[in-house]
């Protein structure tokens, strides 16, 4: 999504922590890795099964970030929103795990 000029309803930011953007990004790092791989494989004639495998890893440590991005959003952006009365935030998170689910 390209970014605005100003500030609008669907440009929201977020601004973290040094360790959580390094964890985060470290995570991503590593998934990238693994998708790199799946390619190499699937370049090499990879087994069926093995390749399955390995996208299987790859969903699991998507949802891995996908939890420890989710647990920072609750913990700070929806308590802090929800203790200012903008319980939109509330409608958001469950709109977001029905998405995730």
């Amino acid at each position: 999504m390209e970014k605005c000029k100003k500030e609008c309803a669907h440009c929201q930011t977020k601004q973290r922590e040094e360790a959580e953007f390094k964890k985060l990004m470290n995570r991503l790092n590593r998934i990238e890795g693994q998708v790199r791989g799946v390619k190499g494989m699937l370049e090499k004639d990879a087994y069926c099964i093995d390749i399955i495998t390995q996208v299987a890893a790859i969903q699991s440590a998507l949802a891995g970030f996908n939890k420890a991005l989710l647990k920072e959003h609750i913990s700070t952006c929806v308590v802090e929103d929800v203790k200012q009365g903008k319980e939109d935030k509330v409608e958001e998170l469950i709109n977001t795990l029905q998405k995730l689910m």
